[in-house]
């Protein structure tokens, strides 16, 4: 697995209204929600390639499908994706981990805003994504 740089990085918010409280109010940071979502998140941080606000329930959406974190899983605090090369690095990723013992909150998939990623759960409550995001690769 060849890793080129750390994606993103998002708190997971339970009540993202408050957490924007500490995020937008309190330190300024330029957040702004995407048409139709409530996750809060910018471009425009230096030092970071994306930095987001993650609802929880969208966390779920895209990790089950379901607007619910599923009761039988430990809920995320955070969510940090790395970069891989291209689409298919992703897969690979994705077998790699699985073969290690890592069980995936799904498999590799494109997003509906091109992003091809996989998804776990680790030891420490976070989502680790595997990714591949074109409009980062310009």
């Amino acid at each position: 697995m060849d890793i080129v740089f750390v994606t993103s990085i998002a708190v997971i918010a339970a009540h993202p209204a408050q957490s924007r409280k500490l995020y937008v109010d309190a330190l300024g940071l330029p957040l702004a929600a995407g048409a139709g979502s409530d996750y809060w998140h910018t471009e425009r941080l230096a030092g970071a390639k994306h930095f987001g606000v993650w609802p929880l329930h969208e966390a779920a959406r895209a990790c089950f499908g379901e607007d619910e974190w599923p009761a039988d899983r430990t809920v995320p605090q955070a969510s940090i994706e790395f970069e891989v090369g291209d689409a298919a690095s992703v897969q690979a990723a994705a077998e790699e981990l699985e073969q290690r013992g890592f069980e995936l909150l799904h498999r590799a998939r494109e997003e509906p805003w091109g992003q091809t990623v996989a998804r776990l759960l680790s030891d420490e409550r976070l989502i680790i994504g595997i990714s591949f995001a074109p409009a980062l690769h310009v």
